[in-house]
Parts: C-alpha cells; structure tokens; sequence
C-alpha cells in the first residue's frame, strides 16, 4: 500500500525541512511533525511580490486619453475623421497616378507623325484609264485600285448573292460604282493576284487558283473570303484618300 508521504509528494519540499521524517505507519498521520510544520510557517500561503514597479506609458499616449474616466467619445470622432482623410488622399493620389502612367503607356504606343503621314495615301484617279487597275503600295500591302466600265458595273451588280462564298451587293463594296478599290491579298494565304486576269475578268491568285470578280468577291479557288475594301474617301471627283 502507498504510503501516505508518496501521496504528499507535493509537500515534500515543506516536510524535509521540517526536519529528518521518520517512518510513517501506512493508514497513519505522524501529529507532531504535521503540528512542527504548522507553527514554523510552512504551510502558510505564498505571497505574490509586491514591490514590482508597473510601467508607465503616459509618455507614448495621447492627452485626450490620459484621464481614463473622461469619456474617449471625441477622440475616437476626431481619429476616425482623420483615418477617412488619410485614406481618401491615398485614394485620390493612386488614382491620379494610375491615370498619368496609362496615359504615358498608351501615348508611347501612339504612331508616331512620320507614321501617320504614311498612314494614308492619294491617289489621282484620272492617270486610270477605263477598264484598266493601278497598283499603289500602302502600309506594306498593295492597294488595287480599278476604274470599272459600264460593262462591269452592271455585271457584278446583276450576280445573284446565293452563288457566292462570301455573299455580298457590289453597292456594299464601293462608294462610286466606278471606282473599285481593294487590297491586292489573297485571302487564302497572302499572296498578291494578278489584276484583270482569271475565269470572271477581275483578279486571279496563280499560286493556289483562287478567282475573283471585278468586285474583288472570290467565286472560285480556295480563297475563304473576299478582298479586303480598305476606308476610303473622295475629296473631289479626280482624287481618292485611302485610310
């Protein structure tokens, strides 16, 4: 059986210095050490030092709330004001510089005027005899510009739309019916036709057999689409302006 010291383990430092522990009798209390113990002290309740200097944080704290029985309702006001002001000026400035920096990017993206007068070409349309094609190089493409006959017009405008590919009105492709102005590539793989050539009188693709009429429309050969129409405008009668 366990003694009644091994259940008073806890106690073991108070007991031993009482003094030497004689052997106790299991079931038993020895009344003279525990009444020894009991008026040397050592059971009395440990006391908690109290000469621990608290800090003091006056220093580091705002005025307003160093009495802590005022009421800390106006400070708090007064802060959450300048929290909402602060936070509005940071949201002002980033916004202000998010709206600089995009303006720079997209300015450096701009084309620069060399590149804008290259942008548009003019073309004299009486150096274009009737029923003939002009090729011009504009934007590194070439630009077919074509003054069309009478004969033509009426052709390409009589065409019924369900033959085609690519269904479109010639009225839809040109601002003057005279005049038809397209972009000399391929549209099955980039390559240049051949002007007043191919099975309909318009331009022909050797390289894979593509056939368009004198609207630029693909009526035979592999070629997907038509011929791309560029913007265009007529200033006078005599003068067209491409892009």
């Amino acid at each position: 059986m366990m003694s009644l010291a091994a259940r008073l383990g806890t106690l073991s430092p108070y007991l031993q210095a009482c003094g030497p522990l004689k052997t106790l009798v299991p079931g038993a209390v020895n009344k003279e050490v525990l009444m020894k113990c009991a008026a040397s002290g050592h059971f009395g309740a440990r006391l908690a030092h109290t000469d621990i200097k608290i800090p003091d944080f006056s220093d580091y704290r705002r005025a307003e709330v160093l009495d802590p029985k005022a009421s800390s309702q106006e400070s708090s006001e007064t802060r959450r004001a300048f929290s909402y002001l602060v936070t509005g000026s940071t949201a002002v400035l980033g916004v202000y510089a998010a709206k600089t920096v995009v303006t720079q990017f997209i300015s450096s993206m701009s084309a620069s005027a060399d590149v804008l007068a290259l942008s548009k070409i003019e073309v004299k349309l009486s150096d274009i005899p009737e029923g003939k094609n002009m090729t011009f190089k504009w934007r590194g493409k070439p630009l077919f510009v074509r003054h069309r006959t009478e004969k033509e017009i009426a052709a390409e405008e009589s065409v019924d739309l369900s033959e085609l590919r690519d269904p479109q009105h010639d009225k839809d492709r040109v601002s003057n019916p005279t005049w038809i102005i397209v972009i000399g590539v391929c549209t099955h793989l980039g390559c240049v036709p051949i002007a007043n050539a191919g099975d309909y009188g318009g331009y022909y693709c050797p390289c894979h057999g593509s056939h368009y009429d004198a609207s630029g429309r693909i009526r035979k050969g592999p070629a997907p689409l038509n011929l791309e129409v560029p913007y265009y405008e007529f200033p006078d009668e005599e003068t067209v302006i491409v892009g």
